[in-house]
């Protein structure tokens, strides 16, 4: 009953009508206009425009082949489709924007290979790993840093208050979902009495992941001194731009502890509620030197929201700590931007396989790939490597997990396993191999990830922590099925059609 007030009181009630008016009228148009047959031919024209516009694109073949089956199968709806799902074409300001904050931001950092020589032994190859983060993108390795892994969101949350609690000069939040809640409750309050105590409080959230939150509840945050804003603001208009949301999970306190990972501010995500059986998730808590990256990240961020215009003296953030030695591993968070075409987690991940020599084990709520993914995958598993995947059994989207398992069977022939979570949702994003390296973080194996949202993760090494993700995993695979090639066979005709339908849109979902 609370869900549904929520959804009565927010602003999808009215944005989601307008948008799906505004494509029912548009394809209505569209299609009244085609009945007349000396049109036909220009709309047969505009189709073929699209799919040569589409095939000179730089793109993968999947991609492209799924919507030129589309269009000229389909022009009126292909077409509509296209426009705003498909065209990943970003607004001019968002681009540019976003850019511009990413290049103040580079000033604040200094990439360095010098820790990388640490590397020696069977460990020397993972310096193209980090290499990648350093020379592409701009991103530091640290060291004098502690790490600290939670195996789901009611472990992370008495941690989380307690950070909170210890702040004296600055807090910084970034959630893709805020909910209201108990979760939400405890943390608004503690917000309120930092700043009540000099504390400077900066809320950022996407305006679809909090569309039912209530826009009086963020003005009570607001008057109260918290600093908060919107990320891309949805808007009843069919826009292209809508897709491009920030999907990150980022809490920084006094340049000091960092938080990331999986869980997000509503009661699901530690089992408070129960929405999709249990609830599997992850997150990490670093403290020390490489936190300055995730305050870095956020200032991206927070110089956006404000607009480029207003200069903030950023390196007055860069608070120092001495007293932290750190656990002797390797760090390097990392964020990913669908405005620089540098597919950053991607990347991280398929780095991850390539190097996985005996094991690569993997946690994800959606198993939806492109094909890098599917022929690294595949080709780690043919050369020996164990490749395990951990997805739920209950799902939170069919359509999605639909998608999900029409890569069973293609992945299971090479020799990946892949195993359901019976308790309920799996939403962790864990990669770890080989007992030496891991990533914890915010994108999933799926178009939206990759392509579309911004995103970000901490890439790890020598960290006693690695040791913890993969025990944790483990522990998981005992509460869940696997699943064999004759089960994934074993899928009458309408399941497969209508799984192969949804693969081939499957940047929609």
């Amino acid at each position: 009953m609370r869900r549904v007030l929520k959804l009565i009181t927010s602003k999808l009630l009215f944005i989601v009508p307008l948008v799906l008016l505004q494509f029912g009228l548009f394809a209505l148009a569209f299609f009244r206009a085609t009945l007349f047959l000396e049109i036909q031919p220009v709309v047969t024209a505009v189709a073929w425009m699209f799919t040569i516009y589409i095939v000179n694109r730089h793109e993968e073949p999947s991609f492209k082949i799924a919507w030129i089956v589309t269009i000229l199968g389909m022009p009126i709806v292909g077409i509509s489709l296209y426009l705003i799902f498909g065209n990943r074409k970003m607004p001019k300001r968002l681009v540019e924007d976003t850019t511009q904050a990413s290049r103040e931001m580079e000033k604040l950092l200094d990439p360095s290979e010098t820790l990388l020589e640490e590397l020696k032994g069977g460990n020397e190859d993972l310096k193209e790993v980090f290499r990648y983060g350093i020379k592409r993108c701009g991103f530091p390795v640290w060291r004098n840093t502690e790490c600290r892994y939670f195996a789901s969101g009611e472990e992370w949350k008495p941690v989380y208050l307690e950070e909170l609690r210890k702040a004296k000069f600055f807090i910084f939040i970034e959630f893709f979902i805020i909910s209201e809640g108990n979760l939400l409750s405890e943390v608004s309050q503690i917000l309120k009495d930092k700043v009540k105590e000099g504390v400077q409080v900066v809320l950022i959230y996407d305006d679809f992941g909090c569309v039912t939150v209530p826009r009086v509840y963020l003005r009570d945050l607001q008057e109260a001194g918290i600093e908060v804003y919107s990320f891309n603001r949805i808007r009843p208009a069919l826009a292209a731009q809508m897709n491009n949301r920030d999907h990150r999970k980022l809490t920084i306190i006094d340049n000091r502890t960092g938080f990331t990972g999986g869980v997000n501010l509503a009661d699901e995500y530690v089992n408070e509620i129960a929405r999709f059986g249990y609830w599997k998730d992850s997150a990490v808590m670093l403290k020390g030197e490489a936190v300055w990256s995730m305050t870095v990240m956020f200032m991206g961020m927070y110089s956006y929201v404000l607009g480029n215009n207003i200069k903030v003296n950023f390196l007055a953030y860069k608070l120092s700590y001495s007293d932290i030695a750190g656990d002797g591993g390797l760090y390097q968070p990392w964020s990913d931007t669908p405005t620089d075409n540098e597919y950053v987690a991607l990347n991280m991940h398929l780095n991850m396989i390539s190097h996985a020599g005996r094991y690569i084990y993997i946690d994800t709520p959606y198993l939806i790939l492109n094909e890098a993914m599917t022929s690294s995958l595949r080709l780690a598993a043919k050369n020996g490597v164990d490749v395990r995947i951990l997805v739920p059994k209950i799902p939170d989207k069919f359509f999605t997990n639909q998608i999900t398992k029409s890569y069973y069977l293609t992945l299971l022939e090479a020799g990946v396993r892949i195993y359901e979570y019976t308790p309920g949702f799996v939403h962790a994003k864990n990669f770890v191999s080989d007992d030496r390296i891991a990533i914890v973080g915010t994108a999933n194996t799926d178009f939206r990830s990759y392509y579309l949202h911004f995103e970000d993760g901490i890439l790890m090494h020598g960290t006693p922590e690695i040791l913890r993700i993969r025990e944790d995993f483990e522990a998981s695979l005992k509460q869940a099925e696997e699943i064999t090639e004759e089960a994934a066979r074993n899928v009458n005709i309408i399941l497969r059609l209508l799984r192969a339908m949804l693969a081939l849109m499957r940047q929609m979902f």
